[in-house]
């Protein structure tokens, strides 16, 4: 019996066209309804998060920022919380300025970009999130941060990881959530770790959790849940290390794994 689902949010819980059908949704609801805790673990930041969440009518602590904050979501209450090592951020910012690449930081769960740009602006647009602009993120850089974010080229940033792996790997978790965006937390920011707080925290096994999701940030977790499951959509290197591969985020793959594995376990 799964008593914890978390499920990632784009390109997994969300279609293309960014929303939650129907029938995923009544699945979920019927989950909850039969006593298993429905979450979310998003590398999204938590007040893009909070968003979907209220719309599918869930009230449990939700994991966000790829698993640094897991945080409630009617009283706000942070449960886990690891912020991204302050000589890491440095390093990283002075890496990122010699290099002339696109960094956001995230600092109170507000979005700062130095530029106003085209990245910045379709990352606030798919994240339905507004952003702030600092051209100098000296002032920013020492303050506690559960993420900093690289968008560029997705073969450059991955040159970019190879190379920062040596450098920071030890302090930082360096992550891809999509194609163009290179993400970096505290070494515990995963939704790994994420979920295994989850799990103690609701007295359950990790046996009894299900995990799903489409990218490569989602490794962590999907190794970590009794259930790992990749969507149909989900780069190759997930479906490999999965437990199962159900449908596509367009076909209610979440839907999918709610109704063969919670709800029609017994069947």
């Amino acid at each position: 019996m799964y008593k914890l689902i978390a499920i990632d949010v784009d390109d997994t819980l969300l279609t293309d066209d960014l929303i939650v059908t129907d029938g995923t949704r009544n699945a979920m609801e019927a989950a909850i309804a039969a006593g298993v805790t429905v979450t979310l673990a998003t590398g999204r930041m938590f007040a893009s998060a909070q968003k979907i969440a209220r719309q599918i009518k869930l009230n449990v602590p939700i994991i966000t920022y790829q698993g640094a904050l897991v945080k409630t979501l009617l009283d706000g209450q942070v449960l886990y919380e690891r912020n991204v090592p302050t000589d890491a951020a440095l390093e990283l910012h002075d890496y990122c300025v010699k290099h002339g690449l696109h960094l956001q930081l995230y600092v109170d769960d507000e979005l700062y970009g130095t530029e106003d740009n085209d990245k910045i602006r379709a990352y606030s647009r798919l994240s339905n999130i507004p952003y702030r602009i600092e051209p100098d993120f000296g002032k920013l850089i020492t303050k506690p941060m559960n993420k900093m974010l690289v968008i560029d080229d997705p073969d450059r940033l991955d040159a970019i990881a190879l190379e920062l792996a040596p450098l920071l790997g030890d302090r930082m978790h360096i992550t891809k959530s999509k194609a163009h965006y290179l993400e970096f937390m505290h070494k515990e920011g995963t939704k790994g770790h994420a979920l295994q707080f989850m799990a103690r925290h609701l007295g359950c096994t990790m046996d009894q959790t299900i995990a799903m999701g489409d990218a490569w940030n989602d490794r962590e977790m999907i190794q970590a849940a009794g259930l790992g499951v990749a969507m149909g959509n989900s780069i190759e290197a997930l479906k490999e290390i999965a437990d199962y591969v159900t449908f596509t985020n367009n076909e209610e793959g979440v839907r999918h794994v709610i109704e063969k594995f919670v709800l029609n376990a017994d069947e």
